[in-house]
């Protein structure tokens, strides 16, 4: 495989969109957002008309822009335009806690919020205190509405302006050809990825320019394969980096459509979503596909239209483990094949994944063209030591030229994580003889139960296999100071009438924790067993183990069966 090679000159605002006007693209869909469709001309109009905006209010290189929207066209206008004035990008959740978003203001150091009204009316003193040059105001909307619509945000002591009206005054700079962008290198800060906080507070990876340019050629051109007559669509929100990928920057390098939708990512959302846009290429993960699922077989016993999803070449799933039953329901009934993978904010994206034509149930499938995955001891500190052997499980190393420089404000923290060109992630794997690999979980997540170690991803693989069960979640639980194994059960709606009376409740934990006993080793089936609706997610979309343990050390769970 050739190398991608960019030049010293290098902005990813022209990587990804103004390169399509030089192609002829310019009538060509960019965005769909309800009724409404944004070409590439459309997108780079108001995109040069934002930039200049934020050049006029004294928005240099270098300092961030926050973006805090939505999925609509508008975040894609801020976040070109930020690339486009050499500024960084930074993306904040609006339905975060407040808390975490006061926290992105100060870390940060945005010079630039883009956000909506009641996000700056929540941050007002965070905004105030800050040294902001301009705070854009976005009407907030649902799918088809108008998001130039001005958007009334009362605050004197802060420097304020409409999207629409900042777009006019950026088109009177772009027509007078003032405040143009400076030139960005390849190796400029581009965009800060966040990680997903699971173990404290979210820390920036500082990637450069050609780290997305590099994952976007070797894994969403030659490896999944995106194509000019795509349409996309993302469960996941376009703040998150898997999304930011998957939905706004690989479509734009090939001159594909995403199709975006402002509500909350739901069964009911995403099929509406799909049934607008006919998208080919659907950014799912495995909850939501499990709620798929159960959302189409509650539909059918209702007499209803089974869900259409026949446009969908293929599905990408990252973000947690996708069980082998829960792949083998998805394509059965759905057809089209699901490219599963892992990424991380360190690498940008994703660096092993199944691919058109090379699915293999359970793996994470083989390594992306262009990186290099080593799997080592758990106790080796750097990249030079011998590997583990074929099928043994290791802490996985990756190489590839779209890692983070490091972590902002944590020296330490990026001594530990990143060596010369080498990242370790954290995540254990096992490598199989034709080159597939298996992920068993986080070697920080592992439990040690009668003095055994016990991979919580194991066991709830093991319980997603019973016929009855959704989704599980485990985590470890202490009774009289031991440690035992917890499961949180969501269990499919047919299943739930025999949990309703404490006595089929009880059958139904004790055949569980059976078929995890007749299929692992003793010490790993779970004690204790809880039946609940749902699973907590953090912004991401992945089930929130955090959460889960924090209400276990101030007893908050129910003890369980």
């Amino acid at each position: 495989m050739t190398t991608p090679i960019f030049p010293d000159d290098f902005n990813l605002a022209n990587y990804y969109l103004f390169d399509r006007l030089t192609e002829g693209l310019a009538d060509k869909p960019a965005l769909l957002f309800g009724d409404r469709a944004y070409t590439y001309g459309d997108t780079a109009e108001k995109t040069e008309a934002l930039q200049r905006f934020f050049a006029s209010r004294g928005v240099r290189r270098e300092e961030r822009v926050l973006t805090i929207l939505h999925d609509t066209p508008a975040f894609a206008w801020s976040f070109f335009a930020t690339l486009l004035n050499g500024s960084v990008v930074a993306m904040g959740n609006p339905e975060a806690p407040i808390a975490d978003l006061a926290y992105l203001v100060g870390y940060t150091r945005a010079t630039t919020v883009v956000t909506i009204p009641r996000v700056a009316e929540a941050l007002r003193a965070e905004l105030a205190a800050a040294d902001l040059r301009a705070l854009v105001i976005c009407k907030e909307v649902a799918t088809g509405d108008d998001v130039l619509g001005y958007a009334p945000f009362d605050a004197d002591d802060l420097p304020v302006v409409a999207l629409s009206s900042a777009l006019v005054e950026g088109r009177e700079h772009l027509a007078a050809k003032r405040h143009a962008p400076k030139p960005t290198r390849r190796d400029d800060v581009a965009i800060w990825l966040f990680t997903s906080g699971s173990t404290g507070k979210s820390k920036a990876n500082l990637h450069a320019h050609r780290d997305f340019a590099f994952n976007t050629e070797v894994y969403a051109k030659r490896t999944v394969g995106y194509r000019r007559d795509d349409v996309t669509v993302s469960v996941p929100r376009l703040f998150f980096g898997y999304a930011t990928g998957t939905n706004l920057m690989f479509p734009f390098a090939v001159g594909a459509t995403a199709g975006l939708f402002a509500e909350r990512p739901t069964p009911e959302s995403l099929a509406r979503a799909i049934e607008r846009y006919r998208p080919t290429v659907v950014t799912n993960v495995p909850t939501m596909m499990s709620k798929l699922l159960d959302f189409d077989e509650a539909r059918q016993a209702r007499g209803e239209a089974p869900l259409d999803f026949t446009s969908v070449r293929f599905h990408l799933s990252a973000g947690e483990a996708l069980p082998e039953p829960l792949l083998n329901r998805f394509m059965k009934r759905f057809g089209a094949e699901v490219y599963d993978g892992i990424g991380s904010a360190e690498m940008f994206h994703i660096y092993c994944s199944n691919r058109p034509g090379d699915v293999r149930p359970g793996s994470l499938g083989r390594v992306v063209e262009g990186y290099q995955l080593k799997i080592l001891p758990s106790e080796a500190a750097e990249p030079g030591g011998a590997e583990v052997p074929i099928g043994d499980t290791g802490v996985m190393w990756v190489r590839g030229e779209s890692a983070s420089m490091g972590y902002f404000q944590d020296r330490e923290k990026s001594f530990g994580t990143f060596l010369g060109p080498w990242c370790r992630t954290g995540d254990l794997f096992r490598l199989d003889a034709d080159g597939y690999l298996y992920f068993s979980g986080r070697a920080d997540d592992l439990l040690k139960v009668s003095g055994v170690w016990v991979a919580p991803l194991e066991v709830e693989e093991c319980l997603a296999s019973h016929p009855l069960v959704s989704i599980a979640a485990v985590i470890g639980a202490e009774e009289d100071g031991l440690l035992k194994v917890k499961a949180f059960i969501v269990l499919r709606d047919e299943a739930r009438a025999r949990t309703e009376g404490s006595e089929g409740a009880q059958k139904l934990a004790a055949e569980l924790k059976e078929h995890v006993k007749d299929r692992l080793s003793k010490h790993k089936y779970p004690r204790f067993v809880v039946f609940v609706d749902d699973l907590p997610k953090n912004d991401r979309g992945k089930v929130d183990k955090k959460t889960l343990k924090e209400r276990e050390g101030r007893g908050d769970n129910p003890k369980g069966l």
